[in-house]
């Protein structure tokens, strides 16, 4: 696919992941609307990128369905058209099921499988009018393969996939692709900073980088596959335990010391750094 003059619009823009995405974007010239609640971190990432790519900002909460309904409107406005919706928002509060809030339950909810299904809902009348277009979900392994002490984040994650894969038949034909991107542990603050939560289990499989999930979703634009999990052997390890259970009962304690020992590394790195 050709990105030059296409309008793409990323949620969780300002940093991360939906960050690095926006810099792929911009080097293949489309125009961008990024979408994050922090408008000053939009502004900056804006104002990096301005230089390649007509880019605006919209500042809001992605599970507030009036402002869903607005981001579109502006987008058509000020670019004429709408091409790619990147669903790359997400909230994770990570804990055991009873100590984690009803509050951030329903909050991952919200943000992680409610706003990508409203955003997509909205999204849909302008592509079918232009004749085709672009959905990109970012899910996680953890929607293949569900982590204890995090219940609910696997659960949106799960739900998405489903999401996206049912909506890929239905919208066959139409040149409308929707299609997900499942990275394992991704090399950004949404994991980094809070290592001390982080489940051993997930610090033992390779890390990705914000550049190579951002690059991720732009092949997914351009080919023909509905999902691409990642890194490769994570994925593969996923899909094996999830047909053989006792498998990932068996390997899940040797695991799980090689995540405790990576997440020890990891942190004497940052304090070395500071």
């Amino acid at each position: 696919m050709i990105f030059q003059d296409k309008t793409v619009i990323i949620t969780g823009g300002s940093e991360g992941v939906g960050a690095a995405t926006a810099r792929k974007f911009a080097d293949a010239g489309a125009n961008l609307m990024l979408v994050a609640r922090n408008k000053k971190n939009l502004e900056k990432i804006a104002e990096e990128l301005r230089d390649k790519a007509r880019v605006e900002i919209f500042a809001m909460d992605v599970s507030d369905a009036d402002a869903c309904v607005d981001v579109f409107k502006k987008a058509e406005f000020e670019f004429g058209r709408i091409d790619i919706l990147i669903n790359n928002a997400g909230f994770h509060q990570r804990g055991p099921f009873k100590e984690v809030t009803a509050e951030d339950h329903g909050t991952m909810v919200d943000v992680n499988l409610r706003s990508p299904i409203m955003l997509t809902r909205l999204v849909l009348p302008y592509l079918h009018e232009q004749g085709g277009g672009v959905i990109i979900n970012v899910g996680s392994l953890a929607g293949r393969q569900p982590l204890p002490d995090q219940v609910t984040y696997s659960a949106t994650k799960s739900g998405l996939r489903t999401f996206t894969f049912a909506l890929f038949e239905e919208l066959r034909g139409t040149n409308i692709k929707t299609a997900l991107v499942s990275p394992g542990p991704v090399d950004t603050g949404f994991i980094m900073d809070n290592l001390d939560v982080v489940a051993d289990l997930t610090m033992s499989q390779p890390i990705s980088t914000a550049e190579e999930v951002a690059q991720a979703v732009l092949d997914l634009c351009s080919n023909r596959q509905k999902e691409l999990a990642m890194p490769r052997s994570t994925a593969v390890l996923s899909r094996i335990v999830a047909l053989m259970p006792w498998l990932r009962r068996l390997i899940q304690p040797v695991l799980e010391r090689k995540g405790a020992r990576v997440k020890r590394r990891l942190k004497a790195q940052a304090k070395q750094e500071q």
